[in-house]
């Protein structure tokens, strides 16, 4: 069976539809089966839903969504520019950046997984204190010791 379905008609990035109300929407579907020649008219349901209208909630969550692949990115390329550039730069770098990935993947978790306003309050209270620690540990490694390069080239080494 195969179905045709026209997306583009219902939404359009950066436009608001005038039709688009907390009801449910009824889109058309036109169906063939393979054995018979005969078209079926079926009819398909999208919610709308008041959170999807939230504009600056909506863009919020598009930048963040961004962040999170630039700084996945940025991961990526300051792998081989440790290796072949180690210093104070890319070890303070590295410290930002696997802090941030870390929290926000953290808080992803947090989000799907914990229920409850005050276990949310409690949860994220701890993640920011974790995050908070973690940046300073590394900050500390890096002042204090030989930094996160060399300390995985001295890994890798042995």
């Amino acid at each position: 069976m195969a179905a045709i379905v026209r997306i583009s008609s219902v939404c359009h990035r950066g436009v608001k539809l005038q039709f688009y109300r907390s009801s449910l929407l009824a889109r058309h579907l036109v169906t063939q089966q393979k054995d018979q020649d005969r078209s079926y008219l079926l009819t398909a349901r999208i919610h709308g839903s008041s959170s999807l209208r939230a504009g600056s909630v909506s863009k919020a969550a598009s930048l963040h969504w961004t962040g999170e692949r630039v700084v996945s990115v940025l991961l990526l390329a300051m792998g081989p520019a440790a290796y072949y550039f180690p210093g104070p730069a890319i070890d303070y770098s590295l410290a930002a950046a696997l802090t941030l990935h870390g929290h926000w993947g953290l808080g992803q978790v947090l989000t799907d997984y914990v229920h409850g306003e005050p276990k949310i309050k409690m949860a994220n209270a701890g993640l920011f204190l974790l995050s908070t620690v973690t940046f300073a540990g590394l900050c500390y490694f890096n002042y204090n010791d030989v930094g996160i390069c060399k300390a995985v080239a001295l890994l890798w080494s042995k």
